[in-house]
């Protein structure tokens, strides 16, 4: 399993995906005149100003589901490999790619809003979505759903689960199996009350976490300041 786990690996995170990932990033922020420094005062009023409607979330609760996707094992494991492996340099091209990366998030979000669908009372979304209805190949977003199922589904709450889980019994010798139950019954409790409830979910949880995330770094930085 491990072996086909780096192949796949190697495959998927090789130097292409890195060059896509750049390419794709230059050529929307460029399109777009760079709405990720351009757009700011109007991202901000929209945070707090936006308003939730019977079939959406609120413009905090979509930015805190957002946000919780993408602070967590990734910021602490990840970045700190990336140190250890390529130096204090590493930082600089996070910090590139994160900033350029920000011009075609602006374009999947876009796109997730012209081509979204209001099914049982909700919106529905998303690149499924927009690759079947704005490019016209149905083929590709069904198999972009079913590898969004397999990742969402199984792969990445896998990667937290067994953190939280190591975490909880290095620190207080809960057995990994009890903290997985809990932590599968969380998140099914909050994953099958819809989009309404995984929004009310975010705007609680992700406040306190990110607050939490950068109050423990700076804690870090200080004892560890040479």
């Amino acid at each position: 399993m491990n072996q086909i786990i780096d192949f796949l690996n190697s495959i998927i995170w090789s130097k292409a995906l890195v060059f896509l990932c750049l390419g794709a990033g230059v050529y929307f922020s460029i399109l777009m005149k760079f709405p990720q420094v351009r757009l700011v005062k109007d991202m901000v009023n929209q945070l707090f100003k936006g308003e939730s409607s019977k079939e959406g979330v609120s413009s905090f609760q979509s930015f805190a589901m957002a946000l919780g996707g993408r602070v967590g094992t990734g910021n602490i494991a990840g970045v700190a490999t990336a140190i250890g492996l390529g130096g204090p340099g590493a930082i600089f091209w996070m910090w590139a790619i994160a900033f350029l990366g920000a011009g075609s998030a602006y374009i999947e979000a876009a796109l997730a809003q012209v081509w979204k669908d209001e099914m049982d009372g909700e919106y529905r979304g998303g690149p499924s979505y927009f690759i079947e209805k704005g490019l016209g190949q149905k083929w590709y977003g069904i198999l972009f759903a079913i590898s969004a199922i397999i990742a969402m589904g199984f792969f990445l709450p896998g990667v937290q689960a067994n953190s939280i889980a190591a975490a909880m019994n290095n620190a207080f010798n809960i057995p990994p199996a009890v903290s997985g139950l809990i932590v599968a019954g969380l998140l099914a409790l909050i994953i099958f009350g819809g989009v309404k409830r995984i929004g009310r979910a975010a705007e609680i949880i992700v406040p306190f976490m990110a607050i939490a995330y950068i109050i423990v770094a700076l804690i870090i930085i200080i004892f560890k300041y040479r």
